[in-house]
């Protein structure tokens, strides 16, 4: 799952494009706050930026390459806000 300001979508989707993680389901807008720094987003009048989420199912071997793409995605452009999180997928259909 990755969750991030909408400014990033373009280099998120890049990023997963070339980990050659084809499939994904899109949030196009989520709202929250970091747990350490950043602004929220919550789309109101106070705080006005959004994220966007994305669930995508990776093959192992292309996780620890698409963490690393992110990594400097969101080392890059720290108050823009990007966060990455793993789940193993016991069974899909």
């Amino acid at each position: 799952m990755i969750s991030f300001d909408q400014a990033h979508y373009d280099a998120v989707l890049a990023a997963l494009n070339s980990s050659l993680a084809r499939g994904y389901t899109m949030f196009p807008i989520t709202q929250g706050r970091g747990t350490k720094t950043g602004d929220p987003h919550l789309g109101s009048h106070a705080w006005p930026s959004m994220c966007s989420t994305i669930i995508s199912i990776v093959e192992d071997e292309k996780v620890e390459p698409l963490l690393k793409r992110l990594k400097t995605l969101d080392d890059s452009y720290e108050m823009l806000g990007l966060r990455a999180f793993v789940w193993d997928i016991e069974k899909t259909i």
